[in-house]
């Protein structure tokens, strides 16, 4: 069979799991060659509470991705969060040769691992090290070190964990579809990657995402992530607060929250009604719109007041001079940005996937800034360590067919 270099991330979230395979066009940048969504089944704040429902959900994601590619995939970058993810800020420092062709790769990376020798508590393991600056022979602000000369490298570092069980269990659904992790990539990382301009990362920005059952926000200062954080609220609070508020099916909820929901009451005319059928009546009744929307300004209040709480407790928030930029599903809501200028005090953005190449028509809007960023974390990846090829498909339905056989027998194997 043909091989093909591919990019491939599976974003599987609390309300959908998105299924992306790519290639690298001549700019290096990745071209879209096949989408797959998926309703998420099994997930609850960005953690599996059913493996067999979760496990046939990103199957099938995977599954339309491949048909619409024509390829087969063998691995991908997977989306992760959740609450059990941490980060902490730590430091490493290790001795150099000081030979004649100055600070080596190895060095840097000796440095990394001692920056990673704190204690991480049982059951947890590391996601990612991420870089925040050097300091070579008492010099610091260093952002590459790499052929400088000295006899001491000192990195800071920020390191992200999560807890060992839920990866277990995300890895387990993801490899019941006949798919390897190649590697987990935290959400508002992947967001960042198409959603930040350079300058709003040297600048000091916030990029929050939005989604179903979590809120993931990543700050990102003189170019580098300095924190991380997940939230477990999202937009599956607001369809339950609408449920409860208006005595309503939590899909009726839904709907009315995507219609004619709006986060700025104050926008809201008096005499906008919608018609709905709550429990206990036989006949629809009209309610008034900015009665729905008080209802949703409480609960997005609420979000944003964390977020504030969060950034005041790093202490970075007068390091923010670019503000925050609003990404997710939920970030969709109309007048949402103005309850988060309201209640941050910051510029406030929305942001979605730009300047997107190939089977595009599915991915406009910011519910897929993750699945896009996983592309483009993988292509970097990718670069630096060899693109992943994937076989083509000689007859498509006969070969996924077989496929499809394939992945039962795993999920089979894997299921209890």
């Amino acid at each position: 069979m043909d091989e093909t270099p591919l990019l491939v991330g599976i974003d599987v979230g609390t309300t959908k799991v998105c299924a992306l395979i790519a290639e690298t066009d001549e700019g290096g940048e990745p071209r879209i060659l096949g989408v797959g969504i998926e309703p998420a089944r099994g997930m609850r704040k960005g953690v599996v509470v059913d493996v067999e429902q979760a496990s046939q959900a990103i199957a099938t994601a995977v599954d339309k991705a491949q048909r619409s590619a024509g390829y087969e995939i063998g691995a991908a970058f997977v989306s992760l969060a959740g609450s059990h993810i941490a980060s902490v800020n730590s430091r490493g420092v290790v001795g150099i040769g000081g030979g004649s062709h100055g600070i080596e790769q190895d060095d840097v990376d000796r440095a990394l691992d001692a920056a990673q020798a704190i204690a991480i508590p049982h059951g947890r393991e590391v996601l990612h090290v991420i870089p925040r600056g050097f300091t070579v022979d008492g010099q610091d602000g260093i952002r590459q070190p790499l052929g400088m000369h000295g006899f001491r490298l000192e990195v800071e570092a920020h390191i992200i964990t999560a807890a060992t069980t839920s990866v277990q269990n995300l890895t387990k659904c993801v490899e019941a579809s006949g798919v390897q992790v190649e590697a987990y990539v935290l959400n508002p990382l992947a967001s960042a990657e198409v959603t930040l301009t350079d300058t709003e990362k040297e600048m000091g920005v916030v990029v929050c995402d939005i989604g179903g059952g979590t809120t993931d926000l990543a700050i990102y200062i003189d170019g580098n992530v300095w924190h991380t954080m997940v939230l477990s609220v999202g937009g599956n609070h607001l369809t339950s607060d609408i449920a409860h508020g208006l005595r309503l099916p939590a899909d009726m909820a839904e709907r009315i929250k995507i219609d004619y929901g709006h986060a700025w009451a104050a926008d809201v005319a008096t005499t906008e009604v919608f018609t709905m059928k709550p429990f206990g009546e036989d006949k629809p009744l009209q309610v008034a719109r900015a009665d729905l929307a008080t209802i949703i300004e409480a609960r997005v209040e609420e979000i944003f007041n964390l977020i504030v709480q969060e950034i005041k407790r790093t202490g970075y928030d007068g390091l923010l001079p670019a503000g925050v930029v609003l990404t997710g599903g939920t970030s969709q809501l109309p007048g949402i940005r103005k309850v988060a200028s309201d209640v941050l005090n910051l510029p406030c953005r929305m942001a979605a996937p730009q300047n997107l190449q190939g089977l595009v028509d599915k991915l406009v809007g910011p519910a897929y800034s993750t699945s896009v960023g996983l592309l483009h974390w993988a292509q970097r990846e990718s670069t630096a360590a060899g693109p992943r090829s994937g076989k083509k498909k000689k007859s498509g339905s006969r070969i996924i067919s077989m496929d499809l056989n394939k992945g039962l027998d795993i999920l089979k194997r894997l299921l209890p």
